[in-house]
């Protein structure tokens, strides 16, 4: 058995119902190929979520050739304010003041 498959048998045998799981997870080879089973669970041992639908969160996206979320961006400098508002606190307390929405 590959050390993937093990290392996600020795997280899901610590928790009540881990070793049906186990057991559901490696009967996905015979309806997915063994290759990108494999790839699930190294993906959900990189992910530290050692559970049964996660892999299949996982694999699905990796059949479906869905990539990953992308990490976030930083924003360039072109979207930066140009002049930044200034903070009226005092703005606020006129708005209490009137009573026209009471």
């Amino acid at each position: 058995m590959p050390e993937a498959f093990r290392q996600l048998q020795a997280g899901l045998l610590k928790r009540p119902g881990g070793d049906r799981e186990m057991v559901e997870i490696l009967s996905l080879v015979l309806h997915h190929d063994e290759q990108a089973v494999l790839r699930a669970v190294e993906l959900a041992l990189e992910d530290g979520v050692a559970t049964k639908t996660h892999v299949l969160n996982v694999l699905h996206r990796l059949i479906d050739g869905k990539a990953p979320p992308a990490p976030p961006i930083d924003a360039p400098q072109a979207l930066r304010l140009g002049k930044e508002p200034k903070a009226d606190v005092g703005r606020y307390d006129t708005l209490r003041e009137m009573r026209h929405a009471s």
